[in-house]
């Protein structure tokens, strides 16, 4: 009994597997991609209870999202220096996961055609439930601050945003009033407090936001 159990665990850990060693299914990314992330939203996710909730039905529905790529490829095209901001509406708050999302994507101008191909790809393989469909792409040069206060973001005639570290680090402190999700994945993630947020895209309303607990931040590995 114990040979078998033995040899029906060993088939088990080969599964997915040829017999050369080789995976049966390869990653997208060549290289771990890896960088800098923060993203504002049309509402607080730092909050007590009954503010969360007078939020959740009536704001909530936008959030400008940013990357600044440190390392990593995808299907060979290299991502170090990429900087990509993405503005995400929605037809009901965005915590709500069966919500229709549309996003459009913002990519710094120095980018090469392959770089935005293969952030298109990365973005739509890896967060597509959390952005929907990406109805346009734009060039136009982007600007990521990641500095010893927070995070200063502008993609010129699209969207903006400064962020603020809570210096207390209350988050951690009370995190049963942390609320939502981060909508890009990251290791441990921050709240940061929104000093001015703004989008004046194609896609929805143009929007402005300031002075609230309505940020995510952290490193990002995919």
């Amino acid at each position: 009994m114990r040979t078998q159990l033995l040899t029906t665990i060993a088939l088990i850990v080969c599964v997915g597997a040829s017999v050369s060693g080789t995976p049966a299914v390869k990653s997208v990314a060549d290289h771990r991609i890896t960088g800098d992330y923060v993203e504002a939203r049309t509402a607080s996710v730092f909050a007590g209870a009954c503010h969360y909730n007078g939020e959740l039905v009536t704001i909530g529905r936008e959030a400008i999202l940013a990357w600044n790529f440190t390392g990593g490829s995808i299907n060979g095209v290299d991502l170090r220096g990429l900087r990509a901001v993405a503005a995400v509406t929605s037809n009901a708050n965005l915590g709500d996961e069966q919500a229709d999302r549309r996003t459009e994507l913002a990519v710094d101008s120095s980018a090469t055609d392959q770089q935005v191909a293969a952030l298109k790809s990365l973005l739509q393989s890896s967060r597509g439930s959390q952005l929907g469909q990406i109805v346009a792409i734009r060039r136009t040069p982007v600007t990521f601050s990641h500095g010893d206060k927070g995070y200063v973001v502008e993609a010129a005639g699209f969207a903006s945003m400064s962020v603020q570290y809570m210096p207390d680090d209350s988050c951690c402190a009370q995190p049963n009033l942390v609320w939502y999700s981060p909508l890009s994945l990251l290791e441990h993630r921050k709240v940061g407090f929104t000093e001015s947020a703004s989008f004046t895209g194609a896609i929805g309303d143009h929007w402005q936001r300031s002075g609230e607990n309505s940020a995510f931040y952290g490193d990002f590995a995919l």
